[in-house]
């Protein structure tokens, strides 16, 4: 067969399983979907009226050490297909793509959802490593995780913490990445930047981020670790009304030996109440540029986020590739792959075409 006849025959299959894919949603026309457009404009789209897959659990869990850490990971799809990998945030865990992985992976995409360190499975290598949550640690972490298994070049997404490590993914190490989905868009740090005092309501958001940096705090939150993770589910994503077995699916990756060290000093650091390692200083210097980046790229919003979040208006032009941007209706909230599943991969998928 031709190369160029292979390409038309991938290209046929690949359209021909998405449409698969998603007809038990209802959204059978996604697969001739257009791809990013070049501006920076806003796409409106429904999603309350798509029911979610269902899922409840993934193809296959698996263990690889990488780095500093013994990563835990959901992979789905053919070993030999293009690769997506896919990053939650706090407090939640990988069964916010517990939807996505099957309509990915039926489109002939290997899907790769590793817990971050603190979370699940994924464990220290050595009882002497910090347990360190700083931004420039968890990306690391994922670059690590590409070497362990080869990957040369990746499309990435993710939100909360997910949305932030594949933004320095993708502004640190550009020639590793192909594309990026990023929920609520730009979200690279620096903790000469969080010193500045934000708007009371603003700060009012980010109570538990002071809560955190007290010792009640951090003793609260390790004897109230699920009540917690719940409560900012419910504050997060106010229309969201997810039973208790989705909630116990997400709850036992918080029993991690490390996740309350991990998440105390995430926070922390952030208002600088809390030292890096030497390690990661050279990489947090360029992240505290605030650099652009130049990777094909898709954020989107839920019009019904309950965390804290940018307006898109004031990070649409640190993207200086090819860039769109999605607001998803519904009343969909922050955890928008588990809320809206059909919306995130369908973003996935458009933000590869060429």
């Amino acid at each position: 067969m031709s190369d160029v006849l292979d390409q038309k025959r991938r290209k046929f299959m690949g359209a021909a399983a998405l449409g698969m894919a998603l007809a038990p949603f209802g959204l059978g026309a996604i697969a001739s979907a257009s791809p990013v457009s070049g501006t920076t404009g806003a796409a409106t789209s429904g999603a309350a009226d798509a029911p979610a897959g269902g899922a409840t659990s993934f193809h296959a869990l698996k263990q690889v050490k990488a780095g500093v850490l013994d990563i835990g990971y959901a992979e789905d799809g053919p070993r030999k297909g293009p690769v997506v990998i896919l990053l939650h945030g706090w407090p939640y865990d990988i069964y916010s793509f517990v939807d996505v992985a099957p309509i990915l992976a039926a489109a002939g995409y290997r899907v790769i959802i590793p817990y971050l360190r603190g979370y699940g499975s994924t464990q220290f290598l050595s009882a002497d490593t910090p347990r360190n949550g700083q931004q420039a640690a968890i990306a690391s972490d994922i670059i690590a995780l590409m070497d362990a298994l080869k990957i040369k070049k990746a499309t990435v997404a993710g939100f909360d913490w997910g949305a932030r490590t594949v933004n320095i993914m993708a502004a640190l190490w550009p020639e590793r990445i192909k594309a990026m989905v990023s929920v609520s868009g730009y979200l690279i740090g620096s903790q000469e930047a969080n010193k500045k005092p934000l708007p009371p309501k603003a700060e009012l958001q980010w109570w538990y981020q002071f809560y955190f940096a007290t010792d009640r705090g951090r003793d609260g939150y390790a004897q109230h670790t699920h009540d917690f993770a719940r409560l900012i589910w419910e504050q997060a994503s106010p229309q969201w009304h997810f039973d208790d077995d989705t909630f116990e699916r997400s709850a036992p990756a918080f029993n991690n030996v490390d996740h309350v060290a991990v998440t105390i000093h995430n926070y922390r650091w952030r208002l600088g109440l809390a030292e890096g390692e030497p390690q990661y200083d050279a990489l947090e210097t360029k992240l505290a540029t605030f650099p652009t980046i130049g990777v094909p790229t898709i954020t989107m919003e839920g019009d019904a986020n309950g965390a804290p979040h940018p307006d898109p208006a004031n990070y649409a032009k640190k993207f200086t590739g090819r860039y769109e941007h999605r607001l998803i209706s519904g009343g969909i909230g922050h955890n928008l792959p588990q809320e809206a599943p059909q919306a995130f991969a369908k973003a996935i998928i458009d933000v590869q075409k060429v």
